[in-house]
């Protein structure tokens, strides 16, 4: 399945939504090159690409706020991915515990 994602559309990324197992919150969006999926599947820790730092982020490594991967699924195009976790502490760099936290609506 790995061979199907299109990394094409996005110069070589893709997003990634990353949801809470157990509260079914949304937590997070980042982006994921085909190096971060093949390590997120292997280490079962959600691996990102940082576009601000153009480097590979497990999430966690500085922080402790980790994800442990329950699942990945791809969307109907397999051009963007849902990463199912159990995340230990707040998810956001800004200390809350998902990154949408600002209502519009």
């Amino acid at each position: 399945m790995l061979a199907k994602l299109d990394f094409k559309k996005s110069n070589g990324l893709i997003p990634v939504i990353t949801q809470d197992a157990k509260t079914k919150t949304v937590l997070m969006q980042a982006y994921a090159n085909k190096e971060a999926v093949e390590l997120t599947l292997k280490t079962k820790k959600a691996t990102y690409w940082s576009r601000s730092r153009n480097e590979l982020w497990i999430k966690g490594e500085t922080s402790g706020n980790t994800q442990k991967i329950i699942s990945v699924t791809t969307d109907c195009d397999c051009d963007s991915l849902l990463y199912i976790v159990e995340q230990t502490g707040p998810a956001c760099h800004t200390g809350e515990y998902s990154c949408f936290y600002n209502k519009l609506l």
